[in-house]
């Protein structure tokens, strides 16, 4: 997460130039038959994160996320995530990870607006019934590791005053200096964030209003809201059973952000919480290797190769933005391989060609199955196998002309295309199974039986 003050609002991009035009024959989600994904799920297809570092302000968000969804779902998306959704300390300026009212989704008087930045209560629910209807689950971002904007109270634990006194609007769920470190039950927890009071999740009242009332955290954003699925932010900071206790209150597809390229690390996190992990051990292995032309980097260690289920796969986020040279080869990468990727707001609707990323989710949604086998890799070129039915030879080639290379497939006797349309051949494979098959420059192509 990033904590910007309100006088720094404003945040730099790099744009990643526009792509060529796709060609014609490119396969594209439309050729999906309307019955082949009419199972509202999240984690089979591709998430949307439906929210960049500082958007627009003034609570118009949630209706501009609305207008996508149709959209969205159509080019194959199955969830959406969406920023914070509550009242933080700085009001309508806030991105809403500086909680002070879980329970304020924008129709509360407090912290200097009424609205939230994202927009007003009616908004966000009629945003949320708008994604059920176009069969998208909706992910919200849990913060539970910290708060901010409470008053100054006299605190006996540390001797002096701490601002740890929390009288929301909504009346739900106030806290006072015991419900934060230290306390009468412990000092420190897994880890503190920012000096922001430090949330105990060791106290009953704690667990009660995240997960355990009936009008908890949990069960209000699962049973009132209509949110599918959470993404927890800041996990270092409490303990993995904090994860899995509010998931097992209410079910739902659950990742946690856990900011780490160890991918060791990452698995026993996510078997821990029981829940799925962004794998950020993906994400600097692919930073190494399209900004460092090594694409040897995509051999290393991931999450999702040591459990594909668990793995939720990102170019970027609303935090880290560092693959910005070759980033639709990075996404030809995640939407080829295991894992579930997930597609950063500006990379698809602003920076990256919309035609070629819709191509890219059709091909993750219809031919990536089944386990992984890794053919080659060099500095310049890599080439991989996934060996569900039909499956894929997917080809990434980095350097500054076509390449051609011959490979191991699944398919003997069987003619085979390009479904990225980047390649005209339509080679036949050999009764051995192996073809050539070809990338162009700084591009990539997908086979996959005709």
């Amino acid at each position: 997460m990033k904590y910007i003050s309100v006088l720094l609002l404003a945040a730099t991009f790099v744009s990643c130039g526009e792509e060529a035009d796709v060609e014609q024959d490119i396969q594209t989600n439309n050729e999906i038959p309307t019955t082949e994904f009419n199972t509202k799920a999240a984690g089979g297809k591709v998430m949307m994160q439906a929210f960049y570092w500082d958007v627009p302000a003034g609570g118009t968000w949630w209706n501009t996320v609305q207008g996508k969804v149709s959209s969205w779902s159509s080019a194959g998306f199955d969830a959406i995530w969406l920023p914070p959704a509550t009242k933080a300390q700085n009001g309508g300026y806030s991105m809403g990870y500086d909680p002070f009212d879980y329970f304020d989704f924008g129709s509360y008087n407090q912290m200097g607006s009424v609205e939230t930045r994202f927009g007003s209560l009616s908004e966000i629910q009629a945003l949320i019934s708008a994604a059920h209807t176009n069969n998208l689950d909706v992910i919200a971002d849990i913060v539970v590791n910290h708060n901010s904007g409470g008053a100054s109270q006299y605190n006996p634990f540390t001797g002096g005053n701490t601002w740890t006194d929390f009288q929301p609007a909504s009346g739900m769920f106030t806290r006072s200096y015991y419900d934060f470190h230290p306390n009468d039950y412990h000092s420190v927890d897994a880890g503190a964030f920012g000096g922001f009071p430090d949330l105990c999740h060791d106290k009953q009242y704690v667990q009660d209003w995240l997960y355990n009332n009936s009008n908890s955290i949990a069960k209000y954003y699962k049973n009132v809201m209509g949110f599918d699925g959470w993404r927890f932010d800041y996990v270092k900071g409490f303990e993995p059973w904090v994860v899995k206790n509010f998931k097992n209150a209410v079910g739902g597809f659950t990742v946690g952000g856990y900011w780490d390229g160890n991918a060791a690390i990452l698995e026993s996190w996510a078997n821990q919480a029981e829940a799925s992990a962004f794998d950020f051990a993906c994400y600097y292995r692919m930073r190494d290797a399209f900004m460092g032309n090594d694409l040897t980097q995509l051999n290393g260690d991931m999450l999702l190769k040591r459990n594909s289920y668990k793995a939720v796969t990102f170019v970027a986020n609303h935090d880290t933005d560092e693959i910005y040279n070759n980033k639709l080869l990075a996404y030809a990468y995640i939407m080829t391989h295991e894992g579930y990727p997930c597609v950063f707001y500006r990379d698809y609707e602003e920076w990256l060609d919309k035609n070629k990323m819709n191509n890219l989710i059709w091909i993750h949604n219809n031919k990536a199955s089944g386990t992984t086998s890794y053919l080659y890799a060099d500095n310049d070129e890599y080439v991989a196998r996934r060996n569900g039915s039909p499956g894929l030879i997917v080809y990434i080639n980095n350097s500054d002309s076509w390449q051609e290379r011959w490979v191991d497939t699944n398919w003997a006797n069987t003619v085979i295309k390009d479904y990225t349309g980047n390649s005209g051949w339509e080679p036949t494979t050999q009764a051995d199974t192996w073809v050539k098959v070809e990338a162009p420059p700084h591009g990539y192509t997908v086979w996959s039986v005709k």
